[in-house]
């Protein structure tokens, strides 16, 4: 493989992320985690998965930031996830140090990667990595806004009776309480929701998705999702990788736009391969200003 995507933390999500990496062919994988075997354990796994789902992707699992040098693209996932009553808030004190530490190492052994931000909670820990890394905001992207709009996706579908393939979702804004989702923006082969549901449902779809992430605490008491976060996680991955120029929802440092500075937050941007200079455009499409990311491999 000609592409190199580290994920750091090999928990549910990180090794999730690491099988639709790989599954996907897209890149060779290195997982990386601080509890000695388990990161190795599951790389060799996987490996031995692969002549069953029949990729060639390279796996490799280790303790020591040494294996990921050179990396694309990283994937943070490491921190505590968490439990019943707990909001995304909570995590903060914990995960800012967790953070650090793996930002401080990814930074100094590849300088040139792009950062996936999927630890929570999600908006915090982007400035963190942003900070410590010193990266340009084009290269810090949190995964937020992919996983929301599926999860309102995963509802509309379930409330007609449709495909999932035939709904499409706007969710911005921050991930968790503060998400704003966009009904009139919200379609099913094409008709906004708008036309095809009353607004209590609307509102009731518009509440769970809120709440999507606590409703999989809530079941399951002792842990978090992973599925669906290492969906979207891989999704963001593959479109830089593939230079697919798919127009994503994730958070993204503002400096000015609408009127903010100095915050992430979630806006529609395209992740994309380029070979020139970074930079960012803004344009304006059925009355949403999208914020388009556009970002390459050094």
């Amino acid at each position: 493989m000609d592409k190199k995507v580290t994920v750091i933390g090999a928990g549910h999500v990180g090794a999730t992320a690491a099988q639709r990496l790989a599954e996907k062919e897209l890149c060779d994988v290195v997982l990386i985690d601080i509890i000695e075997g388990v990161p190795q354990g599951k790389a060799l796994d996987l490996t031995e998965a692969a002549p069953i789902e029949k990729h060639d992707a390279h796996l490799t699992g280790a303790n020591a930031y040494d294996a990921s040098a050179g990396s694309d693209i990283v994937i943070i996932t490491a921190g505590i996830p968490r439990k019943p009553g707990m909001s995304r808030d909570d995590l903060i004190s914990t995960n800012a140090g967790i953070v650090k530490t793996v930002t401080q190492q990814i930074a100094a052994l590849s300088p040139d990667s792009i950062l996936i931000i999927v630890s929570n909670p999600l908006d915090a820990m982007c400035h963190v990595a942003h900070a410590v890394s010193g990266f340009p905001k084009e290269r810090v992207i949190g995964m937020a806004g992919v996983l929301d709009s599926a999860r309102f996706r995963a509802f509309i579908s379930m409330e007609l009776n449709v495909s999932v393939e035939n709904t499409h979702a706007f969710v911005l804004g921050g991930h968790g309480d503060t998400m704003v989702p966009l009904p009139r923006y919200s379609t099913v082969a094409g008709i906004p929701i708008t036309e095809l549901l009353s607004e209590d449902r609307i509102d009731a779809l518009v509440d769970r998705t809120r709440n999507g992430g606590a409703e999989i605490v809530g079941l399951l008491k002792t842990g978090s999702a992973y599925y669906a976060p290492a969906s979207a996680a891989v999704e963001m991955a593959e479109s830089i990788i593939k230079d697919k120029k798919k127009i994503l929802p994730c958070a993204v440092y503002l400096e000015g736009e609408y009127g903010i500075n100095d915050l992430f937050i979630g806006l529609e941007k395209e992740c994309s391969i380029i070979n020139h200079n970074l930079f960012n455009n803004y344009r304006k499409r059925t009355g949403l200003i999208r914020f388009l990311l556009v970002t390459r491999f050094c």
